[in-house]
């Protein structure tokens, strides 16, 4: 497996399906001048490996949010990612981190997901409260709930890369071995995230389950995508109308729209505001015959 992409395996004689990530350049990009205390970008970069492995099953168009938000340091944590696995996120974090301890990062909070695909005439919401440990953990408690089938997620994030495994008990698997998922899952949580960080897919599923016959499919890339969108600000701004966008421009100077998600920013002055407003006025005049 080279950096960014995703492997998908399934355990044949088990029937247990899997799937393995690693972000490289993608997860550099998406810490790119952002100076996140190293546990908060830990979390991102756990959460970051979590949201593509569950992406990875869109199988049409559609886009898949995760946040989780809290009352600890880490207030929000965003990914959104949809099913080419281009992938985007950020962090945000109010006071200084003391701990590394997920519950003590996040504090009381909630787990939302939302799907969204063309063919929905509104997403699909699901929230439910933070419960485990790790983000592993969250996300294992809430697929249990949520789908009856038990996984296991296990995940590594440096500065540099950020790793992702899954295993999931499908339902024929106590039909196929009655201790296949109990063997499975045991040789699994050996894993060291050294090695979730630096092995190929191939070396690390050979490593982790010897005796065991493992397809692993072809890998799919992954992209960190964060491309500007102009027209998409214009919009907005064209959308709150000219009384307010000129009271923030006598106010700063400038219009300033800052894209969280992507740290990008949108700086409009006062030549780039009147045209647009008289853009606006010249596509909705009525034309005389």
């Amino acid at each position: 497996m080279l950096d960014d992409c995703l492997s998908r395996f399934l355990l044949d004689n088990l029937d247990i399906r899997g799937a393995v990530v690693r972000l490289g350049p993608a997860w550099r990009k998406m810490l790119e001048n952002r100076d996140y205390p190293a546990p908060v970008a830990r979390l991102l970069g756990e959460m970051s490996a979590t949201t593509l492995l569950l992406a990875d099953n869109l199988k049409q168009s559609g886009r898949l949010t995760i946040q989780m938000r809290g009352s600890g340091p880490v207030s929000l944590l965003v990914i959104d990612c949809n099913e080419q696995l281009q992938i985007r996120g950020m962090a945000r974090c109010e006071t200084q981190p003391q701990s590394h301890s997920v519950p003590e990062l996040l504090g009381d909070g909630q787990l939302l997901l939302a799907l969204d695909r063309p063919s929905m005439r509104q997403p699909y919401q699901s929230i439910v409260p933070l419960d485990g440990e790790s983000i592993a953990e969250v996300f294992e408690h809430y697929l249990e709930q949520s789908e009856q089938l038990p996984a296991r997620f296990f995940l590594a994030a440096s500065a540099s890369a950020a790793s992702g495994l899954f295993v999931q008990k499908l339902p024929a698997a106590d039909r196929c071995d009655a201790d296949g998922w109990t063997r499975v899952e045991a040789l699994a949580a050996t894993v060291k995230a050294a090695e979730l960080l630096t092995l190929t897919a191939e070396e690390l599923l050979r490593r982790l389950f010897p005796e065991e016959t493992v397809r692993l499919f072809p890998a799919r890339p992954v992209v960190h995508h964060c491309p500007e969108d102009w027209e998409k600000v214009r919009a907005l701004l064209r959308s709150l109308g000219p009384t307010e966008v000129y009271a923030t421009l006598r106010e700063h100077g400038e219009v300033l729209i800052k894209d969280d998600l992507c740290n990008l920013e949108y700086r409009f002055d006062t030549a780039a505001i009147d045209a647009l407003f008289s853009d606006a006025l010249q596509t909705t005049s009525p034309t005389l015959h």
